[in-house]
């Protein structure tokens, strides 16, 4: 009990709260324009905690890491461009609803369920960071490859109405990735002789290219034909969720929360992962009237609870065993080692107060979240006043910006504008551009672990099958896959009957 207190003296003193306040505003700022992304605000700060006490430096560091967590999903939804790669999934229904006057209820709906999401999460946290963190190391190589290949398998629901239409963007998506240096062999792939080429298309790039872009074609091209339609000053109220909306959908957070939470706790995972799986999850389960990638309200609960769900899973294998498990939590841990605080078990024994502290602060800190962000709808929707057209031009500068911040390379433009054009033709040959950034996300994981599991297995291919985890994810994998083609091979026999 005296360590419960002490930790909730030193995480309400004006410092800290200042801190987790600070760290939260900068998060949500970073995280909501896209290619900044929430890891470089959090190596910003982290020179920042070198002067401040361990509470505070917490503070500052997991405020950061979860308003940025949660601000992606306000340019996903007001401009169809995720600010982080764990918006991805939340464009295909946020930014629909956009498009039908209804923003401000999907930003609420967004940070609303991004808090409950957290909430579950810290409280799984809690009771079983043990237990999740030695299940989680149970997932080597080959049962991570299952696991994204299950999540590759969502390409058969997001395919829209053609099958090979949505196969073929997945190829492209997986073969954009492959471009560069291989990471294991060193050996240079679709570089096309090259030098530029063999750092590879930047997934922060490559996101900004086919979701941006294309918008910004679009834009310019109805406000030469006349075709724009200004939005009225009436169009634009704010909005938050009805308590019917909320109740219609709990299971399914509860259902996304723990998946994101045990996902998280994955090593070498991450948010993107777990928001594309809830988002197939929702397409199979949800009984919404609105069919999902229409607008569905479902469609922005399932991978916004999910994605904000993994900050506490992430938390779990990095308190309790010292591994972080991307690159957001390697510099958490990196604070937490710079403070003299080395996580693993003896932490627990040694600074329990330290450790009420990281449970305080994350509270604080989506409680933070849940007022700025509630606050700021009022502010956020007031950008669909501003024309298209006008607005194309302040997208187009941003996203320059935020392309070339990715690694200061000129060459990250220009491939942002290159991947954009042909993202655009391929929307307008009506190729889906989901699945490619289905194949952008998963594609890295599923080579490297594929590859990994073969090295390690000294070419044993009965290594994808060698536990359970891996032959029920390859199982349903394979289920997903023959759904539609069974489906096919049953209309010829329903047309002769």
């Amino acid at each position: 009990m005296d360590f419960l207190l002490n930790a909730l003296a030193t995480s309400f003193t004006p410092v800290s709260l200042v801190a987790v306040v600070a760290g939260t505003f900068i998060g949500l700022v970073f995280g909501s324009i896209p290619g900044l992304t929430f890891t470089v605000a959090l190596a910003l700060v982290l020179p920042v905690t070198f002067s401040l006490e361990s509470t505070p430096a917490i503070a500052l560091l997991l405020g950061t890491y979860i308003g940025g967590m949660t601000g992606g999903s306000v340019s996903a939804i007001l401009l169809g461009i995720p600010g982080t790669p764990s918006a991805a999934a939340t464009v295909l229904d946020g930014y629909q609803m956009t498009r039908r006057g209804k923003a401000a209820l999907a930003l609420g709906t967004a940070v609303i369920v991004s808090t409950v999401g957290g909430l579950i999460s810290l409280l799984v946290m809690i009771v079983s960071v043990d237990f999740v963190a030695r299940m989680a190391l149970r997932f080597g190589p080959a049962e991570i490859f299952a696991l994204v290949l299950f999540g590759l398998s969502t390409i058969c629901g997001l395919s829209e109405k053609s099958l090979l239409r949505g196969m073929i963007a997945g190829v492209i998506g997986l073969m954009i990735m492959t471009m560069g240096l291989d990471e294991i062999d060193g050996v240079q792939r679709l570089t096309f002789g090259t030098i530029t080429l063999q750092q590879g298309v930047n997934l922060l790039v490559a996101m900004i290219a086919l979701f941006a872009v294309p918008h910004i074609i679009e834009a310019f091209v109805q406000y030469y034909r006349g075709e724009e339609q200004p939005v009225r000053a009436a169009d634009v109220n704010v909005e938050l969720p009805r308590w019917k909306d909320l109740r219609e959908n709990f299971w399914l957070m509860i259902r996304c929360a723990l998946m994101g939470t045990g996902i998280g706790a994955i090593p070498g995972t991450g948010g993107p992962i777990a928001a594309f799986l809830a988002y197939a999850h929702a397409r199979r389960s949800s009984k919404d009237s609105i069919p999902l990638g229409k607008g569905s309200l479902a469609g922005v609960v399932a991978p916004e609870t999910a994605n904000n769900a993994v900050t506490g899973g992430t938390m779990i294998p990095l308190l309790a065993l010292g591994i972080p498990g991307d690159p957001a939590t390697a510099i958490v841990l990196s604070g937490l080692l710079i403070h003299g605080l080395v996580p693993g078990p003896m932490l627990f024994l040694e600074h329990p107060d330290t450790i009420y502290s990281v449970y305080i602060v994350i509270i604080l800190s989506y409680i933070a979240v849940l007022a700025i962000q509630l606050f700021g709808i009022r502010l956020f929707v007031q950008l669909l006043r501003v024309p298209a057209h006008m607005l194309a031009v302040a997208i187009t500068v941003m996203c320059g910006f935020g392309a070339f911040a990715v690694r200061n390379s000129v060459f990250d433009v220009y491939t942002m504008g290159i991947l954009g054009v042909l993202a655009y033709a391929l929307m307008r040959a009506r190729i889906p551009l989901t699945p490619i950034i289905l194949g952008l996300v998963l594609g890295p994981t599923l080579e490297r672990e594929f590859r990994t599991a073969y090295i390690l297995s000294e070419g044993d291919p009965m290594i994808y099958v060698s536990s359970v985890p891996a032959v029920i994810f390859l199982a349903l994998a394979a289920l997903v896959f023959a759904m539609p083609a069974l489906k096919m091979l049953r209309k010829p026999k329903n047309r002769e009957a």
